[in-house]
């Protein structure tokens, strides 16, 4: 479903009757919705006009079946904490979609580690709903319900910063979750100005350059923090309050561990490692998922040794400070949502003039970073147009998904066994972006150097 009204009425509808809510990024592909509707066996799906979702038993939120369904029982159904409340559906890193079982312990604890990190709240409070609902900001949106403050669905039903900047003036006390692509853009309008009683922007999902950090805190006042977490762990890992925000403190890190949640690192072997060195992020917490939704590997994985191991690679420094050094070696992070190139291979590869393809991100000053394709053609038939691949893509995936730009290369760098080597595909990317900057700050400082003559 799109943000709207009617997603807060079925989301704790389901939870009344004992049931577990599936929510769906409405950008998805039909073919992504068909995979994740089998995937958890739903009975029933809700959408709203224009979401195109291949679902025999499906029920339009705009129709007058939707109006007509019978009121929930009087009582609500007995549940237990550790029963599955939410199914965060999240790419793991072989691509394919994974429902992260949210139990209602877990939402309850991330509930309280709001009020205990980020914000007091009260009926007298709001927040803004521009992101999806079916992730972050709906996460955020039942501490909000739980302190009797107001949610609030922009008309639009999305992110437009104009409107934002104006529900900003009409909410008191409002707050709002960001990506930090959403901030810059709210940095670039026309409309930006600094709001009179905006509470809290909490912003997360993709690393946030500095500079911008900097910026935002000039418009809109010591007013931000900062998160790190996952589906797995919503949005309950690490964190850097408002008042770091204030002293220009820490704004290289994502913060420290959020109450009542560990973090350390560790090395391939799963052993804890020293300060400063760099492993993968782990956590444990009550925040952390049950499992992933009828997948015992990929459980016994990502949970081994009771820490969830979230394929992040940082470090921590000696006050707990910790730092993303590094994404999993292929995740994508674009405007906040994660995208995994085996996912976009797999599709090019169906494409019968594809012999070969490798899928990187590489960086972009709004997203974060954008998606880049390395295609090899298939030399027995004749060359195609990078429209048609897009279209393929299109046809297949998300739009946010699909590459920005195809690049047909000869042959692709491998390993004596065969193995695509995507390291020597992202210094190519890294150093076509350092010699960008380089070109981009010369040609400013001649600017500067004019205007001084």
């Amino acid at each position: 479903m799109k943000n709207c009204p009617q997603y807060w009425e079925l989301l704790f509808a389901c939870w009344h009757a004992g049931l577990t809510a599936v929510p769906m990024n409405a950008k998805l592909h039909a073919k992504e919705f068909a995979y994740i509707l089998d995937n958890c066996g739903a009975k029933v799906c809700f959408l709203t006009t224009g979401v195109d979702c291949p679902f025999g038993d499906t029920v339009l939120i705009e129709s007058k079946e939707y109006a007509n369904l019978e009121s929930a029982p009087k009582n609500p159904a007995e549940t237990m904490p550790d029963d599955p409340a939410w199914l965060f559906y999240t790419s793991g890193t072989t691509g394919v979609p994974k429902g992260a079982t949210l139990t209602h312990r877990n939402l309850l604890f991330a509930t309280q580690v709001y009020f205990a990190d980020i914000d007091r709240l009260g009926p007298g409070d709001a927040i803004l709903h521009p992101a999806p609902l079916s992730h972050g900001s709906g996460l955020y949106g039942l501490p909000h319900f739980a302190a009797g403050a107001l949610n609030v669905i922009p008309e639009s039903g999305g992110f437009d910063a104009a409107e934002i900047f104006k529900l900003m003036d009409c909410w008191p006390n409002a707050s709002f979750f960001a990506a930090p692509t959403m901030i810059v853009r709210l940095l670039a309008s026309p409309a930006a100005r600094s709001p009179n009683s905006l509470k809290t922007i909490t912003y997360g999902g993709a690393p946030m350059y500095v500079a911008d950090s900097l910026r935002a805190i000039e418009l809109f006042g010591p007013r931000l923090y900062q998160l790190f977490g996952q589906g797995e762990s919503p949005m309950t890992i690490t964190g850097l309050p408002q008042d770091f925000h204030q002293r220009r403190s820490h704004l290289e890190t994502c913060g420290f561990a959020r109450s009542g949640v560990e973090v350390k690192i560790f090395d391939t072997e799963d052993r804890e490692l020293a300060t400063g060195e760099t492993g993968e992020i782990v956590t444990r917490s009550d925040c952390v998922m049950s499992g992933y939704w009828q997948n015992p590997e990929a459980s016994a994985q990502a949970l081994r040794g009771g820490w969830l191991h979230t394929g992040d690679i940082g470090s921590l420094d000696d006050e707990g400070y910790l730092t993303i050094r590094d994404r999993s070696k292929d995740m994508i992070i674009s405007g906040g949502t994660n995208i995994y190139p085996r996912e976009i291979e797999e599709v090019l590869l169906r494409h019968p003039a594809v012999a070969e393809c490798s899928v990187l991100g590489r960086a972009h000053p709004e997203w974060g970073e954008e998606v880049v394709a390395f295609v090899v053609m298939n030399q027995a038939l004749p060359k195609i147009e990078t429209q048609v691949l897009d279209d393929f893509c299109l046809a297949n995936i998300a739009r946010f998904k699909r590459p920005r730009e195809y690049r047909f290369v000869a042959s692709l760098p491998k390993n004596n066994y065969g193995k695509i080597l995507k390291t020597e595909l992202r210094e190519v990317l890294k150093t076509e972006t350092r010699e960008v900057l380089r070109i981009e700050t010369r040609e400013v400082l001649q600017i500067e150097s004019r205007k001084r003559l």
